[in-house]
């Protein structure tokens, strides 16, 4: 009878306390998972600190850097004191994770890089260092940007990837869009900045990727910056005359100790506090404060060449970044006032981003405080245009 009951049980198949257990299988992956990352997590935090500032230290430059980026892949604990390690390029001067092409650079030295132009495709590759290698898979791609034209004007997209320039994708930063005769630029960031105010144009209904845009902002372009070339009426030969107004980054942020905090774009200034015609920016009012001030943006004007007799040309001092005469040369300091010109020692001592050819189809590209690698790329890119009314 006892092996009666146990067929009939049997064939009943399992009970439902049986039913409810997981596979042996299963339950010793999830103990292997959880030894795994308890090898990592169990470091003491004092430990693990040195360890990974020690790395940190010794990986300056890429390739080499990217073990910098692999530890903060590794469980929770490594990501937030990577955060503490690794600092802004504004601080390290080091170019790291994708958000640091959109962090200012450094006051002093600048950050070195240069371009390569495919004529063929339009396209635009901006590298990090002092020049390009002998083997092009190991320069450190940041940015590119295609040239599209369209009826109103050439459109520049830029994304974070070599070959990827759709607006739906992940790897879309910006875009620069110009007129018809190439003479006025705007430069739309794919996020506000964090000291933003200026919201882009109407033109902002696209569907972008949803790791891109902050949940709490509209999905949209934002309008940081405009370039503009002054018009060649006289037909006179010599060079470009630029000037760039850096909506995002206000006129003070060049004085050393200040702090430029800006507000969210809900609030606006009133219209009377515009003045030269530039947009203004809406900076936060002091705690206990609702009413908001306004601030005016940086601008920027291309240091005036001189003459040499000897060369019969237009010169400029490069420090020997740039070795090849062309119009598209060009260094940007910045005025307080656009109407009045820039005075030589100022000139001289706060050269902000300068850009020259040193062969067919490379440029380099050096750039310093408050710019950053996205901003600077953007202005560089203007002068690749084509401008029938400035030369």
């Amino acid at each position: 009878m006892v092996h009666e009951t146990k067929g009939m049980r049997d064939s009943r198949g399992p009970s439902k306390q049986h039913q409810q257990l997981p596979p042996l299988e299963e339950e010793e992956e999830e103990i292997d998972d959880r030894k795994k990352n308890g090898k990592w997590e169990v470091l003491p935090p004092e430990l693990l600190f040195d360890i990974l500032k020690r790395v940190e230290t010794a990986q300056t430059s890429w390739p080499a850097r990217r073990n910098v980026v692999a530890c903060t892949a590794i469980c929770r604990s490594w990501r937030q004191i990577m955060k503490e390690v690794v600092k802004p390029p504004e601080k390290s001067g080091l170019l790291t994770f994708p958000i640091s092409l959109k962090q200012p650079a450094p006051r002093d030295p600048p950050i070195q890089c240069f371009i390569r132009r495919e004529t063929s495709t339009s396209t635009y590759r901006l590298y990090y260092g002092l020049s390009p290698s002998l083997q092009e898979k190991n320069d450190k791609l940041l940015l590119a940007a295609r040239r599209i034209w369209r009826a109103s004007g050439a459109h520049f997209v830029i994304s974070s990837a070599a070959d990827d320039f759709s607006r739906a994708s992940s790897t879309y930063v910006g875009k620069l869009k110009s007129n018809f005769v190439g003479t006025k630029f705007t430069l739309y960031d794919s996020q506000p900045s964090s000291n933003s105010s200026v919201a882009s144009s109407s033109k902002s209904n696209r569907r972008f990727h949803a790791k891109q845009v902050s949940p709490k902002v509209a999905v949209g372009n934002y309008n940081i910056a405009s370039i503009v070339y002054e018009v060649n009426v006289l037909r006179g030969r010599g060079p470009r005359r630029m000037m760039v107004s850096m909506h995002s980054i206000p006129a003070s942020s060049l004085v050393w100790g200040e702090t430029n905090t800006l507000h969210s774009f809900d609030e606006h200034c009133p219209a009377s506090s515009s003045k030269n015609g530039k947009e203004p920016l809406v900076a936060i009012s002091p705690k206990g404060s609702s009413a908001a001030t306004c601030v005016e943006p940086l601008v920027l004007k291309n240091k005036a060449p001189r003459w040499h007799e000897q060369l019969q040309c237009w010169c400029l001092n490069f420090r020997g970044r740039v070795t090849v005469a062309s119009v598209k040369n060009f260094q940007l300091v910045a005025v307080t006032d656009p109407s009045r010109p820039v005075p030589s020692d100022d000139q001289e001592k706060g050269v902000i981003l300068q850009f020259g050819k040193i062969g067919k189809n490379v440029f380099t590209m050096d750039y310093r405080y408050p710019l950053s690698a996205f901003q600077a790329f953007a202005i560089c890119l203007s002068s690749f245009d084509t401008k029938p009314a400035c030369e």
